[in-house]
């Protein structure tokens, strides 16, 4: 197995940095989550979110209607994070090959067939292989030169710095929704905090020339995130990543399947990214190992179980996902709906869902979804 990523690692990345209880199981099935915990991640115990008008509901995770591999999710730096996995992947015997870009795909008897890889001394080369996997993000190479990659809407894009001294962050996430966009904040070292503004592409217009100025302008908006970030405290350069609303219309082919925001990714609110991927690579897994132990070339439809699966694994939370994306759009709404949550009680539950713990249909019925906005 050969792994190429264009970043040479420890590398910073925009991100959330959250890992949801479910993540965080995966992350231990690996053997890796000791060695994250000694590196400083934090623990997160829920999330409480704030609406537009005032409304404010807090989720824990140990509340939830169904009990978490553990009580608590984690905040890790992607430098940290991504590091690590790198290594367990070198431990497990892949060829790592960082500074690496892929810049084609090969075709061999109608199969995508590897990739031409430019390394990092600007040399090109092919790399065969019986399967491609793209898990290489929102921008996949491999998604585009598949086919049927798209782009919808809400189009945001987030801006996200590591800052020091924001107070009030004790062991929950937050989330500031406003009327264009929305503020996350949690704690990913003692004394630091993550700080994600997300916007609509065409306000973070407004950033070209200076974006660290209007990051922390634009925060001002927020009531209840207002003088709590101070651009002095400011430990990491500001990132920008987006925009979201991606998806691809096939996520395997003949040679190949997609893995990640290679495959889709709507919105970073419910915090979704870090535990699709690792739960969509166990599928991938699965699936590729079965086909190669078998012999003969690798076509879409003896992947087709990987595509099964990913919808069995995903289809809940993907309506999850949008419920809340699109309704952040009608503000009245979003307010009604986490006063109501907060007022009876369900906070727990719909945390619990976004830590992918419990099942999307705990919220998904006609029951759930009444008590939201009646």
């Amino acid at each position: 197995m050969v792994l190429v990523d264009r970043a040479r690692f420890p590398r910073d990345k925009p991100c959330s940095e959250y890992l949801s209880p479910e993540a965080v199981r995966l992350l231990d099935r690996m053997g890796v989550l000791a060695d994250l915990e000694r590196a400083g991640a934090q623990p997160l115990y829920g999330t409480t979110v704030f609406a537009p008008r005032g409304s404010a509901v807090t989720g824990r995770f140990a509340d939830a209607r169904v009990r978490p591999f553990r009580e608590a999710g984690l905040s890790v730096a992607r430098r940290i994070l991504d590091q690590r996995l790198m290594e367990a992947a070198r431990d497990a015997g892949a060829r790592v090959e960082e500074g690496a870009a892929v810049e084609e795909l090969l075709h061999a008897d109608g199969a995508i067939a590897g990739a031409v890889v430019r390394d990092r001394l600007g040399i090109a080369r092919p790399i065969r292989a019986r399967v491609t996997i793209g898990a290489d993000g929102l921008r996949s190479v491999v998604a585009r030169r598949m086919g049927r990659r798209r782009h919808g809407v809400p189009a945001r894009l987030a801006f996200v710095a590591h800052v020091a001294g924001v107070p009030g962050l004790e062991g929950l996430a937050e989330m500031h929704v406003g009327d264009a966009g929305y503020v996350g904040l949690n704690r990913i070292a003692p004394g630091i905090a993550n700080v994600a503004l997300v916007i609509p592409r065409e306000r973070a217009s407004a950033a070209r020339g200076n974006a660290t100025r209007f990051f922390f302008s634009t925060l001002e908006e927020f009531p209840r995130v207002r003088g709590r970030v101070n651009p002095d405290g400011l430990v990491r350069r500001l990132l920008v990543t987006g925009p979201f609303a991606a998806w691809s219309g096939r996520v395997v082919a003949d040679g190949a399947i997609l893995v990640g925001d290679a495959a889709d990714f709507f919105d970073p609110f419910t915090g979704e990214g870090i535990y699709s991927a690792l739960r969509g690579a166990e599928l991938a897994a699965a699936s590729v190992g079965t086909v190669l132990g078998e012999g003969g070339i690798v076509t879409a439809r003896r992947l087709a179980p990987y595509r099964a699966a990913r919808r069995a694994a995903f289809l809940g939370k993907w309506a999850v996902e949008r419920l809340v994306g699109y309704g952040m759009l009608v503000p009245a709404l979003f307010d009604r709906a986490v006063a109501r949550l907060d007022r009876r009680g369900l906070g727990h539950t719909f945390i619990g869902v976004t830590g992918d713990f419990v099942p999307a249909r705990a919220v998904l019925n006609p029951w759930f979804l009444s008590r939201m906005v009646l």
